[in-house]
């Protein structure tokens, strides 16, 4: 899912704490995923504003130079308005936007079938 595109708040709202065992029927298995999720949008929203904020960077970096440049503050900006990336992970959990499995819980499984 899009990070961009995300309708997660940008405030925390309190939820049921059962809502977030409607996946896994374990609470912490649940934090676990939803961490994992918070960790790949935050790297990925890293990635695209350092890619952003590339174009900006001066080859000769001088102390007595500093320019303010409105583009650059703009797009501070915007990325500083998103929600944070725990946020999104947990709205991406609880509407079922995430894939993931155990493979633990797996293989277990397959044993007790034989």
């Amino acid at each position: 899912m899009d990070y961009r595109k995300t309708k997660a708040p940008t405030n925390t709202v309190t939820h049921n704490l059962m809502d977030f065992c409607k996946g896994t029927n374990n609470i912490y298995e649940s934090v676990v995923i939803m961490s994992k999720r918070a960790n790949q949008i935050s790297s990925q929203i890293k990635d695209d504003l350092s890619k952003k904020l590339k174009e900006f960077a001066s080859a000769n970096d001088n102390l007595e130079e500093t320019f303010e440049n409105r583009e650059q503050i703009e797009i501070s900006r915007y990325y500083e308005k998103l929600p944070k990336p725990t946020l999104i992970a947990a709205e991406e959990f609880l509407e079922d936007k995430i894939y993931f499995r155990n493979p633990a819980k797996e293989k277990d499984k397959i044993n007790s079938e034989l």
